[in-house]
């Protein structure tokens, strides 16, 4: 993950979690929706790693939501 990117990854994870904590899911359940482990998705909600459009696209389906949504800045 380049450094420059940082303020994206942060904000898709803060997006994951807000709606994953929506949808009243745990890490571990929502996890498990995707097929990872929990500490990839985990580090995923924490910006601590990158992560692919293709589990991106999991999770967005897991959690109901358009994928564009994870993306977006929350005001």
């Amino acid at each position: 993950m380049k450094l420059i990117y940082e303020s994206y990854y942060q904000n898709l994870g803060q997006n994951i979690a807000f709606y994953r904590n929506r949808r009243k899911l745990t890490q571990l359940k929502l996890s498990e929706l995707v097929e990872i482990s929990r500490n990839h998705l985990s580090r995923i909600e924490n910006a601590d790693c990158a992560v692919s459009l293709d589990t991106v696209f999991a999770i967005a389906g897991a959690l109901g939501v358009e994928p564009y949504k994870l993306f977006q800045d929350k005001e």
